[in-house]
């Protein structure tokens, strides 16, 4: 699932790393005392703190205008990108201007990649713009693998046209006949292997054309008999059968080269306490260790009634980065700044780890260096 323009950078990167070996080698046989080629610092290393902690960020907003307040913080470099909604998007002209006055306002001078604008595009019921996907996730699956691939190809070229970057789809949660996900044919799939068959070819297809993939509910929401916009959820299902079933696709999803992975707020109580995006046991050792994603995470959104059970816009903007989590996803601009200021504080009193902090960031700004801004 690897971008063209990824490989090409890793390619020329190969190249300047085997001539800095050999400039330093022939410094050597000349008898030149100069350290090799100094360690670069990396962009996120150098970003003041407000910047840092803004590459966190991921907002919504109402209607079609841009606000002053939104505005300053997109200047500033306070927040990384946007969720768009249908009230956002309410004709395919008005769209197109909206992202594109995103996309133009100025940035500081290490943030000027293009902004992360994402919607949720999964088709069926979940759809935030008319077309491409044509048919329900449920639908893909049955349908099968070609099938699922054309249509992430098709979805990828329609949110192109507006300048989305990112889906946040394909849902990757295996559907249990009496859970939520099936109910609303979300899923692509009552098996992880017809799941991990289907739905990351549709994420192939999206980054074939140019828009990153989101897999998601991380460890997985299949078992939920509600959203958890709308309730609490408690997945009581044993360690062994959640590594086994329900994280079983996102092996598949890695190994593919999928860009970002949502964590759920539903709890699991087999892994953790604490509702995965805020379980360091999860979104770390579950996710990254066992594993082994390197891409970025996002959690799911931050404002909602199973958030609210755990705390305030603020608490669990900490409990998220402290866990590990990489983008904070909120509905509002005003509980990410609640999020911003509290995280701002907790770093003040050297509460969080930097190092941790600029990993972080660092991954999100390689991700939004390798995005187009615009159709």
């Amino acid at each position: 699932m690897e971008r063209p323009q990824a490989r090409r950078r890793r390619l020329v990167l190969g190249v300047l790393g085997a001539l800095a070996v050999l400039a330093f080698g022939l410094g050597a046989v000349l008898g030149d005392s100069a350290p090799p080629e100094q360690k670069r610092v990396r962009p996120a290393a150098r970003l003041p703190l407000s910047q840092l902690l803004g590459q966190r960020l991921i907002v919504g907003f109402d209607g079609t205008a841009v606000s002053a307040r939104l505005e300053t913080a997109i200047r500033q470099g306070r927040v990384a990108g946007v969720v768009l909604f249908a009230d956002n998007l309410p004709s395919r002209g008005s769209g197109r201007r909206l992202i594109s006055r995103l996309q133009s306002l100025p940035r500081p001078r290490r943030l000027r990649a293009p902004l992360l604008v994402m919607v949720d595009q999964e088709g069926g019921q979940v759809v935030r713009i008319d077309g491409a996907p044509t048919v329900s996730a449920a639908a893909m699956g049955a349908r099968g693998a070609a099938f699922s691939r054309e249509q992430g190809r098709r979805t990828a070229a329609n949110l192109g046209q507006f300048g989305v970057n990112v889906d946040l789809a394909p849902v990757l949660d295996v559907a249990r006949a009496d859970g939520t996900i099936a109910a609303t044919e979300r899923g692509f799939g009552d098996s992880a292997a017809r799941v991990a068959a289907t739905a990351v070819p549709f994420a192939q297809g999206l980054q074939g054309g140019g828009v990153a993939a989101t897999a998601k509910h991380f460890p997985g929401l299949g078992a939920a008999t509600e959203n958890t916009d709308f309730a609490v959820q408690r997945v009581d299902l044993s360690k062994p059968e959640l590594r086994a079933v329900d994280e079983a696709p996102y092996r598949d999803f890695i190994a593919a080269g999928g860009d970002l992975v949502m964590l759920a707020t539903a709890i699991y109580p087999a892994l953790s306490p604490r509702p995965a995006a805020f379980s360091r046991a999860i979104a770390s050792a579950e996710l990254r260790d066992r594993l082994g994603f390197e891409g970025v995470t996002i959690t799911d959104a931050l404002d909602t009634v199973a958030v609210r059970a755990f705390g305030d816009p603020a608490e669990a903007g900490v409990a998220a980065v402290r866990a590990g989590s990489d983008l904070l996803l909120f509905t509002e601009l005003g509980p990410a700044e609640a999020a911003w200021r509290a995280l701002a504080a907790k770093q003040r009193a050297g509460a969080l780890d930097r190092t941790e902090l600029v990993a972080a960031a660092q991954r999100i700004l390689d991700l939004r260096r390798e995005l187009v801004a615009g159709p």
